[in-house]
């Protein structure tokens, strides 16, 4: 068996000695497809990927990295778009898809316990059976877990009326990385005793802590749900559009639009019979009570169609409603097609500058000679400008880094921020101290080495 390189033969004895020899990695095949996560262009073999299949297990594992000052990377399913997953400086990724269940769903208390390895979409589908809703529903949702969505934040098509990932995690069981097993927040909605540290670790990117049990929140499930879309001949007019629905106090659920790549490339992919002539497209729906959902879509059509919408029409059935869901959900595969490799990034901008966060992506693709799609949250302002290039093509590489790091700093001019869902990971790193600045960039690094004294955590992110 050819070994992958960095670790000796009894640092690999003793991990093979907690979690068993059948779940421990270490040959260049074993560990090859754990060199990357989601995210182009960043890739490093790990010296060895460990499953575990305990807490006790996960403590062992951190207590021995810590006194061997071993790398470790949390991973989950590995659907990251900012490289969080991937490990920079090889040592070991700590594979936690085996704690994949579902613990408790409470419908008293509005509640599911559940490991980290559990699939959003698995969350969600049990959580339906118990006539209650798990909100956050990033576009990985059939993939993506749990753990993974708390360690990133994760957002979704229902963030603007729901929130994200953070504004339903209660509590967590997490290894810190001596071993110490601590549990924060808990069963509550309420609890403000000490700091908090669930909100801390929520969107930490595995940087402090490992989470091997979360609480979140559920809520009932809506009675009913409906969407329609509009198009625009541009995205001036359908942000125009999103001010006039917001301001007229209706907060759809699903608020999202496309520009004309993106719904081109979705027609191609997907056939769903969309308007290819219009500039933009604005996709809207809602949840709840049917005939408040019924008067919410006609005044959201209302609004569209007085600021300029070349057409707008609203689903007549449940079956129509996911296939325009689809339209939204397929924008990333659609856009790979154009182009054998896809890289897809997020910015956000308070939600009145979003056309204009798009004509200045628009004005940057050109200027940098790069293939660039725009598709997004249009209700919170949180767009997803998607390159596609060759992976080959080293100069369209470094057009493309530089056309992000303009847009990154276009996002930051308008008032806004680099990452509002998909993280920091390595993509964004360059970025962060532009962001925070350096007295919270100093801030950070002290939390991670109160977490962390031996720097073993997903080492060269966030606060290392």
């Amino acid at each position: 068996m050819r070994r992958a390189t960095g670790l000796d033969d009894r640092l690999v004895s003793r991990l093979e000695s907690i979690v068993g020899s059948e779940h421990v990695r270490t040959s260049a095949g074993g560990v090859a497809p754990y060199a990357r996560d989601a995210t182009p262009l960043f890739h490093r073999a790990p010296d060895a990927v460990v499953h575990p299949g305990s807490t006790d297990e996960v403590a062992a594992l951190l207590r021995l990295a810590t006194e061997t000052g071993t790398p470790v990377v949390p991973r989950g399913a590995g659907t990251n778009l900012c490289a969080a997953a991937v490990p920079l400086r090889g040592g070991i990724v700590l594979v936690l898809t085996r704690f994949n269940q579902i613990l408790e769903i409470s419908a008293a208390e509005l509640l599911a316990v559940c490991q980290p390895g559990v699939a959003n979409a698995t969350l969600g589908a049990a959580a339906a059976e118990h006539g209650l809703l798990y909100a956050p529903d990033p576009g990985s949702r059939s993939v993506s877990t749990i753990g993974g969505n708390i360690s990133t934040c994760a957002g979704g098509l229902r963030g603007l009326k729901y929130g994200v990932t953070r504004n339903y995690v209660l509590g967590l069981e997490v290894v810190l990385p001596t071993g110490e097993v601590i549990r924060t927040g808990g069963r509550l909605w309420k609890d403000v005793a000490g700091y908090d540290l669930t909100r801390l670790l929520t969107g930490s990117e595995g940087t402090l802590g490992v989470i091997t049990e979360a609480t979140v929140a559920l809520l009932p499930l809506p009675a009913y749900a409906a969407c329609g879309v509009a198009y625009f001949p541009t995205l001036a007019d359908a942000g125009r559009a999103v001010a006039g629905v917001i301001g007229a106090g209706i907060v759809p659920a699903t608020l999202e639009f496309l520009d004309n790549r993106c719904i081109n490339a979705v027609e191609d992919y997907a056939g769903l019979g969309l308007r290819r002539d219009a500039g933009a497209l604005l996709l809207f729906g809602d949840d709840g009570d049917p005939e408040r959902v019924a008067a919410h879509l006609a005044r959201i059509s209302d609004i569209c169609l007085s600021e300029g919408a070349l057409d707008c029409t609203t689903a007549k059935e449940v079956a129509e409603s996911e296939a325009l869901l689809a339209a939204r959900r397929c924008s990333l595969p659609a856009l790979a097609r154009l182009g054998p490799m896809a890289i897809l990034e997020d910015a956000t901008v308070p939600r009145p500058r979003l056309a204009e966060m798009v004509d200045r992506i628009d004005a940057i693709a050109e200027r940098h000679d790069v293939v660039i799609g725009t598709f997004g949250h249009a209700g919170d302002g949180n767009l997803h400008p998607t390159c596609v290039l060759h992976p080959e093509d080293t100069d369209a590489i470094e057009r493309a880094h530089k056309a992000f790091g303009e847009i990154f700093r276009a996002a930051m001019d308008l008032g806004g921020t680099i990452s509002g869902e998909h993280g920091i990971g390595a993509s964004k790193l360059p970025y962060l101290a532009e962001r925070l600045g350096t007295a919270q960039l100093d801030l950070l690094r002290r939390v991670k080495t109160a977490f962390d004294p031996a720097g073993i955590l997903n080492p060269g992110k966030l606060g290392s």
